[in-house]
């Protein structure tokens, strides 16, 4: 059996990622990268695999694995990333994402590219702009999508001081039947999200134009009598459960959707298309 080496470090770590090797390289990995949360201050670090310079009989690297070089996180790292073989990024608490650069002739970490306001909340019952934790990112040289718990999927160009795009600006859950979730987006789209056990055929909610809907199963099983518990049907593990209908509530794409609001049966947005949607007849 491999043996496997420990290190303590005194900080508690959330993420860990290695580092890619070249394309068409043989070499194994060598190094990683980790992030850390819930301490006073959080770091960002870069790890060797032991002494690259010390191999063992049997041709493997000797000793624990070394801290090559860190750097202080603002926020606790919620995701970590390479972009390529000397830039990471990271996701944070704050909804702050930074690019970190690793200089490989002096083992530093410094701050590359920053988008401190990447993910923040607006509107009734908050600041005119607070933070919303960033809580996960992509990165494909050279775009990196980040998604956060303000609803946004963000792109970004790390030669770009602005996100490119910007995706899902309201998410609403039916403030009665948390079955149902409302999003509207900068792509001119509204959906319903119907995740209940029964979905009914349902009319076109505004009577204009045809009805899109989208049906996703992960499993084609079906279940009769399905005990109704108060668990919410979207952390559900019951396969009978496991279905959910997507339907796009605008006759047609629009400009912008920039704000919905749901109460009983009555849903109302606004768009950059100078119009507002109204409908009281949600479930009809």
């Amino acid at each position: 059996m491999e043996e496997i080496y420990a290190k303590f470090v005194s900080q508690k770590i959330s993420k860990t990622r290695w580092r890619p090797v070249p394309p068409g390289s043989l070499q194994t990995a060598e190094t990683f990268a980790t992030g850390s949360w819930d301490n006073e201050e959080n770091y960002v670090s870069l790890w060797s695999i032991g002494d690259l310079g010390n191999v063992d009989s049997d041709g493997g690297f000797e000793g624990e694995h070394q801290l090559l070089c860190d750097i202080k996180h603002h926020g606790d790292v919620m995701d970590l990333q390479f972009f390529d073989q000397e830039r990471i990024v990271a996701a944070s608490s704050t909804g702050c994402v930074t690019v970190f650069l690793h200089h490989p002739n002096n083992q530093t970490l410094s701050v590359s590219q920053q988008w401190p306001t990447a993910h923040y909340h607006t509107g009734p019952g908050s600041p005119s702009r607070s933070s919303a934790p960033c809580t996960g990112v992509v990165c494909d040289n050279p775009e990196i999508v980040t998604v956060g718990e303000d609803g946004r999927i963000n792109l970004f160009r790390a030669d770009h001081k602005e996100a490119v795009r910007t995706i899902v600006w309201e998410v609403h859950f039916h403030p009665s039947n948390p079955d149902h979730l409302f999003t509207c987006s900068e792509d001119g789209s509204l959906w319903h999200w119907d995740a209940s056990t029964d979905v009914p055929e349902k009319s076109s909610l505004f009577n204009q134009g045809g009805r899109s809907s989208t049906f996703l199963s992960h499993s084609i099983s079906n279940q009769a009598n399905v005990h109704q518990s108060l668990i919410s049907s979207w952390l559900s593990t019951d396969p009978a459960k496991d279905r959910i209908e997507i339907t796009s509530l605008l006759p047609s794409r629009t400009l912008s959707v920039n704000s919905l609001d749901v109460l009983g049966p009555c849903l109302v947005c606004g768009t950059d298309a100078e119009a507002i949607y109204v409908t009281r007849q949600l479930f009809s």
